[in-house]
């Protein structure tokens, strides 16, 4: 079985391929959705966040992402000690949901892909790359954010020149969904995977 890492930029459409790859019967092991569920209810990360940055990121006993979010997109110090209590246990399940996985292939979404990724038996990474002025417009437009916290949160990631350094195939995701989706189709059926 192949194992493929799906990642880009916030705004590249991860969410869109992912959604694709699970609709043609494929395996998604999504980071950002693990990292949901490791952060709800009286979970050891959530009471560890809440050691790490105080109450207030809970709202009436649950865990405010919006909050924690704003905390961390403007302080590196902050996102560090965010990553120091996450990656962890997020990659633990990662690891265990590919290895459970079935089929011809199993997708990895990573948003923030590094090469230490790479220790989760990938076989190729695949990098959705969007211009960050499209990405930003398609933050404000389709996720209601306000342009000033969509270009934190795009400053704060990778650039497109250092996520293709990491890349095995690039996905350009600068026109149509269908543009995207077709480029996609063309990866699977190289791989004998469609």
């Amino acid at each position: 079985m192949k194992r493929i890492a799906l990642s880009g930029g916030i705004g590249s459409g991860k969410s869109a391929v992912t959604a694709y790859l699970r609709s043609r019967h494929f395996t998604v092991v999504d980071a950002d959705e693990i990292a949901h569920q490791q952060a709800q209810g009286d979970s050891p990360v959530v009471a560890a966040l809440v050691d790490a940055f105080g109450a207030g990121i809970l709202r009436d006993g649950v865990f405010d992402r919006a909050f924690l979010a704003q905390l961390v997109f403007a302080s590196e110090v902050n996102r560090a000690r965010l990553n120091a209590i996450t990656h962890g246990p997020i990659g633990r399940e990662m690891r265990r949901q590919i290895d459970e996985a079935e089929g011809s292939a199993v997708f990895v979404a990573i948003p923030l892909f590094r090469p230490e990724h790479r220790s989760l038996g990938l076989d190729e990474v695949w990098m959705i790359l969007t211009d960050p002025s499209l990405a930003l417009e398609r933050l404000v437009e389709q996720r209601g954010m306000t342009p000033a916290d969509a270009r934190a949160r795009i400053d704060a990631q990778e650039s497109n020149d250092e996520r293709r350094s990491h890349a095995d195939l690039i996905l350009d995701n600068n026109a149509s969904l269908e543009g995207l989706l077709t480029q996609v189709d063309q990866a699977l059926l190289d791989r004998g995977l469609s």
